[in-house]
């Protein structure tokens, strides 16, 4: 917890607040892009809690209640306007000083659900209404891919009519939103403790009789009794040679015997909010030797991807780096995403990949690293969280053993 956060006193039912300093640094920065983007207002909408809550959370400390959308409207000056699900026409007005309203003047309700499509409209009537009673020329999008179509579309369709240009905005807030700051990395930190105290729990807890769902269900109890909020967990057993890969809960039916492999994915959100993960295998007695030889190749090709994480670095050559590498173990290269960043979500810019071609790697980003083996013989992964320091090293968040956990 950051010295500023023991200063703050805030309501009971808050659980792991940011501070509010931690607040106005992010809205002072995105105003400094907004500034010189020529940008009067951003306007962002999450639409699945089970995300983290993503560009919203980052503005105002919140996440929305399963997949009812929340939106807001972020001026350049003065306080911001939240919509979110609720009794038709009415509002409230606040004065941005306490949570859960810090930074917000008004709210708006709507009775709108993603389920009901005549309602889809709703959201956006709002807005666009909020939108030109302020006089706002240009409107900057933060995230449309986040969005539902209905409200894109239909904000679209009103604000062009009046004479309203609309931009992407995205970058501009990525460029801020993707650097932590000391508050941050503390809830990343926090959030790797989380997961490999997990790992430990599982790796005690985990027999053979019980079936894959159990697993599962023990991780995500352990995660949210440690302060975690959301999150993913994947992973399934079998019998070696057979690999045991990453399944869904609706498909975790398969009972653990004496001898299997079990594939755990953890990728839960710590107090705070803060997404990371963690990915080990657990085998239940003496682990083959081929087992252990692919986890160590796994293990050598995290650390030819993390070592190249250093300031100024290029995405798309530590991305070609890797694929050298695995060619040279003679195994298939990447073809979907092997490290990422994240935050507020569990997928979060800048990815190591060749089409990540507007950044390059800074000091005090965090990323998740997790290359796999996967073919129809084979499966094998190691996922951990590392930082970059300002020195050009990395710092590796996770603490839990890079090895088959042998029950």
């Amino acid at each position: 917890m950051s010295a500023v956060l023991e200063k703050e006193t805030f309501d009971i039912r808050l659980l792991h607040p940011i501070s509010t300093a931690e607040l106005q640094r992010r809205w002072a920065a995105a105003r400094a892009q907004m500034k010189s983007a020529g940008v009067d207002v951003l306007v962002t909408q999450s639409t699945n809690a089970q995300s983290g809550g993503g560009y919203v959370r980052w503005f105002i400390d919140q996440l929305n209640g399963g997949s009812n959308p929340l939106t807001v409207m972020f001026p350049a000056e003065g306080l911001m306007t939240v919509v979110n699900q609720g009794p038709f026409g009415k509002d409230r007005k606040f004065d941005g000083k306490s949570a859960p309203n810090r930074g917000i003047g008004k709210r708006v309700f709507t009775p709108s659900y993603p389920s009901l499509q005549y309602t889809g409209n709703y959201d956006a009537d709002i807005i666009a209404r909020e939108i030109l009673q302020d006089g706002h020329k240009t409107v900057g999008m933060v995230c449309p891919a986040t969005m539902y179509h209905s409200f894109g579309a239909r904000l679209t369709e009103l604000l062009k009519a009046q004479g309203v240009t609309i931009v992407d905005a995205t970058d501009i807030i990525d460029k801020v939103k993707c650097v932590k700051s000391a508050e941050e990395l503390q809830l990343v930190r926090n959030s790797c403790a989380m997961q490999d105290e997990v790992m430990r729990r599982v790796a005690g807890h985990i027999k053979p009789g019980m079936k894959d769902f159990e697993v599962y269900a023990y991780a995500q109890y352990q995660g949210q009794l440690l302060g975690s909020e959301n999150g993913i967990f994947l992973g399934s057993s079998a019998t070696p040679p057979e690999p045991a890969a990453y399944k869904p809960r609706s498909q975790m039916g398969r009972e653990i015997k004496k001898g299997d492999v079990f594939m755990l994915l953890v990728e839960n959100s710590g107090p705070g909010g803060y997404y990371t993960e963690i990915a080990r295998p657990f085998c239940l007695g003496k682990a083959p030797q081929a087992l252990k030889d692919l986890v160590s190749l796994i293990v050598e090709a995290q650390l030819n991807t993390v070592k190249r994480l250093k300031p100024g670095a290029s995405f798309p050559e530590i991305w070609d780096a890797h694929n050298a590498f695995m060619r040279s173990k003679n195994k298939h290269e990447e073809e979907r995403l092997h490290s990422h960043g994240q935050g507020y979500d569990l997928v979060e810019r800048p990815l190591v990949r060749h089409d990540e071609t507007q950044m390059n790697v800074e000091a005090n980003m965090y990323f998740a690293c997790h290359p796999e083996v996967t073919t129809p013989k084979e499966f094998m992964t190691i996922c951990d969280n590392f930082l970059v320091k300002p020195d050009g090293t990395q710092e590796h968040l996770h603490k839990f053993p890079q090895e088959v956990i042998e029950i």
